[in-house]
């Protein structure tokens, strides 16, 4: 089944998506990250078919994510080192575990983020670096861009915004907005 590009969007999440929005993409880039960088680590790591790891990897270095690079000659073998495109991906990864830790069924009980300098446990939050102020108490929206098209307009438009969320937060009849 071929998916459908979000390439036209115009949206840096649709384009990040484009990128990253294999679920392969994250662990295997999660485990990069943490240095396991052979193809048998991964494939012990992730448990996936060869051949789909295989495929991960190539569209990965496509991506500009990992980088290919040789590490012994006979026979020949490579590692997959990340790029700093890759190792941007590191915020990421500690934003989806710490929506993980608070909302999945695995809980925090089996991978505990530490600082590795103190062995202290990190607990990630997000802050504006201009003000200093957690992103979770600013009243953000997303606006559109000096450049946007009239569609990201449309759909930003801070007024028809307000009447969306509005609607959104308004009561509801109970049997209103069920499926038949």
């Amino acid at each position: 089944m071929r998916r459908t590009s979000f390439q036209s969007m115009g949206c840096p999440i649709a384009g990040a998506l484009e990128l990253v929005g294999d679920w392969w993409t994250l662990v295997i880039m999660r485990d990069v990250l943490d240095g396991f960088t052979r193809f048998d680590e991964l494939h012990r790591n992730l448990g996936i078919a060869p051949t789909m790891l295989t495929r991960r990897l190539r569209e990965l270095v496509e991506a500009g994510l990992l980088e290919r690079s040789r590490y012994d000659t006979a026979p020949p073998r490579f590692e997959y080192l990340p790029t700093q495109q890759g190792k941007d991906l590191a915020v990421v990864i500690v934003a989806l575990y710490a929506w993980g830790v608070k909302h999945s069924a695995a809980g925090s009980d089996q991978v505990v983020l530490t600082d590795q300098d103190t062995g202290d446990t990190i607990i990630p939050v997000w802050m504006d670096k201009s003000t200093g102020r957690r992103i979770s108490a600013m009243n953000a929206a997303f606006l559109p861009g000096p450049h946007a098209e009239d569609f990201i307009q449309e759909r930003l438009d801070p007024q028809l915004r307000t009447i969306r969320r509005q609607r959104a937060q308004s009561p509801r009849p109970a049997d209103q907005g069920a499926i038949e």
